[in-house]
């Protein structure tokens, strides 16, 4: 991937679980169809209220550790059959990539969903971020935004705002995953839009005219 921005605005990142799309419903009907698989108890409920993190971290709460690679190659098997569907877009998504692209600049979605899951999501609800970049979490995702020198990063997780930050980026915070707004201030989170996405555009356009004059 090159390093450089060819675009004249600026290069906007966005994590994807409970920040662009509510995963939840799907994840939850893919967590209870490996429960009925493996004959393992998992509390789907429990699972979905802490998204963010890797896969591997949630299924060694319920299999154990020889277990887990299985669980995880099984548990990507059943997704798409299971998560695409039910889960919808979040308020202001499409207009939050509108808003980048109407300032000339590119966006690209940076989550540690596994690309081909994550591309499902995006080609079903007809978003078409100009990258993306999965299996990525926290810090390892500053990695990728550095190479596409992205100036902005937004996330629902405090995971995001390290990874925001390990790149030099703006962390913007919506508090619509399992992080509350304290949390993502405690974090560090440099922006908080108290309404979700919906408070992306306008906050995109203050943002460009006070740092560029745009």
């Amino acid at each position: 991937m090159p390093t450089t921005n060819p675009a004249p605005g600026p290069t906007v990142g966005f994590d994807l679980d409970m920040t662009l799309v509510d995963t939840r419903p799907g994840i939850r009907s893919t967590y209870r169809a490996l429960a009925e698989e493996s004959g393992v108890h998992i509390d789907a409920d429990l699972a979905v209220s802490r998204l963010g993190p890797p896969l591997t971290w949630e299924l060694k709460n319920w299999f154990p550790e020889d277990r887990v690679p299985w669980a995880v190659d099984r548990y990507r098997a059943l997704y798409p059959d299971h998560a695409i569907a039910p889960s919808p877009l979040l308020p202001g998504a499409v207009e939050a990539l509108d808003a980048v692209r109407g300032a000339g600049g590119r966006s690209m979605v940076v989550t540690a969903k596994i690309g081909v899951n994550a591309r499902m999501h995006l080609d079903f609800l007809g978003l078409a971020p100009d990258l993306l970049f999965g299996d990525l979490w926290a810090e390892a995702k500053g990695e990728a935004l550095r190479e596409q020198s992205a100036t902005i990063y937004v996330g629902d997780h405090v995971g995001d705002v390290r990874g925001a930050h390990a790149a030099g980026a703006l962390a913007v915070s919506v508090a619509t995953g399992p992080c509350a707004a304290d949390e993502l201030r405690e974090a560090g989170a440099d922006v908080l839009l108290a309404n979700g996405l919906k408070d992306f555009p306008d906050w995109l356009e203050e943002h460009l005219a006070a740092t560029t004059g745009r």
